[in-house]
């Protein structure tokens, strides 16, 4: 009986373990990302879709809007992307900023595209942007950095991100149609997140969700343990 109660002793402990691991994975706060002024943003989002990140600060005095999106490629020859789409909430007519891979030790390539439909062609966007540029992360990660210029006292943007498709001789493939890809879009709020302290810091509208989550996980570990001790 000791034999099989500490079989399921461990057993418990796994699943435990499984429970609250996709909660504390890493989040967009445990990613030390900077702004071109060597600064932390703001705030920053743990997007919904595609284990992507977004880092970001609004400035309401020149209708700026300062980001690094955080996100790994599909496969080691993929790319990242992440949009503004000036007129709508879907992927077709976003001006998006994309990266890829160019070589060990050499930063990533930045683009400019403008999409329609499913096409890529690469292109000045509608709105003006600087400081432009790309990291590569760890984890096979790359950063697009870049500040965009939003309408005056816009409260919000529709934002749209993907990872995917090969890249051969400069030309970008086709990212993948899974529920993912196609839903990772959102409208981007610019002001009303949480503050912290600190500093100016913000935490990400859903830092509740993700606490949530932990305490489900330690909370349901926590009742399969009591009854293996209770049953054995």
């Amino acid at each position: 009986m000791a034999s099989h109660s500490s079989l399921l002793l461990i057993l418990t402990v796994a699943l435990f373990v499984s429970i609250i691991s996709p909660a504390t994975s890493q989040t967009c706060s445990t990613q030390n990302v900077l702004s071109a002024e060597k600064t932390p943003f703001q705030t920053c989002l743990d997007l919904p879709e595609l284990e992507s990140y977004l880092h970001y600060t609004y400035n309401a005095t020149n209708s700026s809007l300062s980001v690094a999106f955080v996100a790994a490629p599909s496969r080691s020859d993929g790319w990242i992307a992440w949009a503004i789409n000036p007129t709508a909430t879907t992927m077709s007519g976003s001006q998006a900023f994309l990266a890829y891979g160019s070589g060990a030790g050499a930063p990533p390539v930045v683009k400019t595209y403008n999409i329609t439909g499913h096409n890529l062609t690469e292109g000045r966007l509608a709105f003006d942007f600087w400081n432009l540029r790309a990291e590569s992360l760890n984890g096979g990660r790359i950063a697009i950095f870049t500040t965009v210029k939003v309408p005056a006292g816009a409260g919000s943007v529709n934002q749209v991100w993907q990872i995917g498709g090969n890249v051969k001789n400069g030309r970008v493939g086709v990212h993948p149609f899974s529920p993912p890809n196609l839903n990772s879009r959102a409208v981007l709020n610019l002001t009303g997140t949480t503050s912290t302290g600190g500093g100016g810091s913000k935490t990400p509208g859903n830092a509740g969700w993700m606490m949530t989550n932990v305490h489900l996980g330690v909370n349901l570990g926590f009742l399969v343990l009591l009854g293996t001790i209770i049953i054995f």
